[in-house]
Protein backbone atom coordinates (compact mmCIF):
# COMPACT_ATOMS: atom_id res chain seq x y z
CA UNK A 1 0.00 0.00 0.00
CA UNK A 2 2.87 2.30 0.63
CA UNK A 3 4.90 2.84 -2.52
CA UNK A 4 7.84 5.08 -1.47
CA UNK A 5 8.47 7.80 1.26
CA UNK A 6 7.52 11.71 0.07
CA UNK A 7 10.86 13.64 0.87
CA UNK A 8 10.47 17.23 1.04
CA UNK A 9 11.08 20.55 2.68
CA UNK A 10 7.43 20.12 4.58
CA UNK A 11 8.18 16.21 5.58
CA UNK A 12 11.20 16.79 7.06
CA UNK A 13 9.80 19.54 8.98
CA UNK A 14 6.44 17.25 9.85
CA UNK A 15 8.68 14.15 10.92
CA UNK A 16 10.63 16.29 13.01
CA UNK A 17 7.06 16.75 14.99
CA UNK A 18 6.32 12.65 14.39
CA UNK A 19 4.83 13.21 11.32
CA UNK A 20 5.90 11.00 8.42
CA UNK A 21 4.60 11.46 4.83
CA UNK A 22 4.16 8.46 2.23
CA UNK A 23 3.83 8.21 -1.21
CA UNK A 24 0.39 5.32 -1.39
CA UNK A 25 -1.13 3.54 -3.91
CA UNK A 26 -4.43 4.80 -5.08
CA UNK A 27 -6.80 2.45 -4.10
CA UNK A 28 -5.22 2.29 -0.50
CA UNK A 29 -7.54 3.71 2.09
CA UNK A 30 -6.76 5.04 5.49
CA UNK A 31 -7.04 1.48 7.10
CA UNK A 32 -4.56 -0.14 4.57
CA UNK A 33 -1.87 2.61 5.33
CA UNK A 34 -1.98 2.16 9.13
CA UNK A 35 -2.16 -1.12 8.45
CA UNK A 36 0.74 -1.04 6.34
CA UNK A 37 3.14 0.69 8.54
CA UNK A 38 2.18 -0.79 11.72
CA UNK A 39 3.42 -4.34 9.80
CA UNK A 40 6.59 -2.65 7.93
CA UNK A 41 7.88 0.27 10.69
CA UNK A 42 6.53 -1.66 14.22
CA UNK A 43 5.05 1.55 15.47
CA UNK A 44 1.50 2.36 15.93
CA UNK A 45 -0.43 5.18 13.97
CA UNK A 46 -2.67 8.01 15.74
CA UNK A 47 -3.74 9.39 12.36
CA UNK A 48 -3.75 9.06 8.62
CA UNK A 49 -4.41 11.64 6.75
CA UNK A 50 -4.87 11.48 2.83
CA UNK A 51 -4.45 13.80 0.17
CA UNK A 52 -5.01 12.90 -3.60
CA UNK A 53 -2.31 15.23 -5.50
CA UNK A 54 -4.59 15.84 -8.77
CA UNK A 55 -2.45 15.27 -12.48
CA UNK A 56 -1.49 18.44 -14.10
CA UNK A 57 -0.24 19.44 -17.81
CA UNK A 58 3.41 20.41 -18.19
CA UNK A 59 5.66 21.60 -21.04
CA UNK A 60 8.98 20.15 -21.00
CA UNK A 61 11.70 20.80 -23.26
CA UNK A 62 11.56 22.11 -26.32
CA UNK A 63 7.76 22.83 -25.89
CA UNK A 64 6.93 19.15 -25.80
CA UNK A 65 4.03 19.14 -23.88
CA UNK A 66 2.94 16.12 -20.91
CA UNK A 67 1.26 15.54 -18.17
CA UNK A 68 2.96 14.74 -14.78
CA UNK A 69 1.10 12.11 -13.11
CA UNK A 70 -0.77 12.27 -9.78
CA UNK A 71 -0.83 10.54 -6.98
CA UNK A 72 -2.12 9.99 -3.19
CA UNK A 73 -0.31 11.37 -0.20
CA UNK A 74 -0.49 9.94 3.29
CA UNK A 75 0.32 11.87 6.45
CA UNK A 76 0.92 9.29 9.20
CA UNK A 77 1.08 10.55 12.58
CA UNK A 78 2.74 8.44 15.12
CA UNK A 79 2.56 8.47 19.17
CA UNK A 80 4.90 10.63 20.76
CA UNK A 81 8.46 9.50 21.24
CA UNK A 82 7.78 7.07 18.23
CA UNK A 83 9.87 7.03 15.02
CA UNK A 84 10.85 5.79 11.71
CA UNK A 85 13.76 5.96 10.45
CA UNK A 86 13.72 6.69 6.87
CA UNK A 87 17.54 6.77 5.97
Amino acid sequence: MLIKPHITERASILSEKGAYVFVASERATKRDIAHAVKELYNVTPVKVNVISVPSKRRIGRRGIRGVRPGFKKAIIFLKPGEKIDLG
